[in-house]
């Protein structure tokens, strides 16, 4: 695979140096049918099917007929539990279900590298030498994001889960923060800019690229 070759920017927003990203993770042309299959499964599997409705069986009441059938001039009425009356039973509701679907390993991360791609190609992938936060400061942050030209829905993920620089983004609204492994192909559609250290860039390649795909 051929490199990609892209600017690496320091926390002032400096250009301070150029390095290359590998082709096989971060230049693969998109695939929109993989990539929403992708989502659309991610989305399902987040839904917990706890939803559950009672059938006439279910709720309270008496089961015997409330009037005669005939002579009273009304509706031919049954028991009080009638999905027709108030307080009876729902027809046709919700009841606990499984809405997990499954996609094939590969499937799965050719769409996440799809969406990675599709972020280097459009210039959406902001490549940051490193981020430290001594402690966290949410006006630090802010300005990071404002010396990088960061977009306000901004993603920003590091090597390793960095509780400084998470505490740091939370507080800004637009903003989220992940480790490189966690990275999911909603949160790259999700959000606009995707900022990312030199160290997750290579961890990245290292989690997904070919030579990872092969083992």
């Amino acid at each position: 695979m051929n490199p990609v070759q892209v600017p690496v920017l320091n926390t002032r927003g400096e250009t301070v140096e150029k390095i290359e990203i590998r082709e096989d993770t971060f230049g693969l042309p998109f695939n929109e049918a993989v990539v929403h299959q992708a989502l659309v499964r991610q989305l399902a599997n987040r839904r917990v099917g706890t939803a559950n409705t009672k059938t006439r069986t279910d709720v309270a009441g008496s089961g015997r007929k409330l009037y005669p059938q005939k002579g009273t001039g009304r509706a031919r009425r049954g028991g009080i539990r009638s999905p027709l009356l108030r307080g009876g039973g729902v027809v046709f509701g919700p009841h606990p279900r499984d809405y997990r679907q499954s996609m094939p390993k590969k499937m799965r991360l050719l769409a996440l590298k799809c969406a990675l791609s599709a972020k280097a190609r459009d210039g959406e992938l902001i490549v940051l030498d490193d981020l430290i936060m001594e402690s966290p400061k949410t006006k630090e942050m802010q300005q990071v994001l404002n010396a990088i030209g960061a977009n306000p829905s901004a993603l920003i993920v590091t090597a390793e889960a960095n509780r400084n620089v998470i505490k740091s983004a939370s507080n800004i609204p637009g903003t989220k923060t992940l480790p490189t492994a966690t990275l999911n192909v909603t949160d790259l559609i999700s959000y606009r800019s995707l900022i990312m250290t030199v160290a997750a860039v290579r961890r990245a390649e290292q989690i997904w690229g070919a030579s990872s795909e092969a083992n």
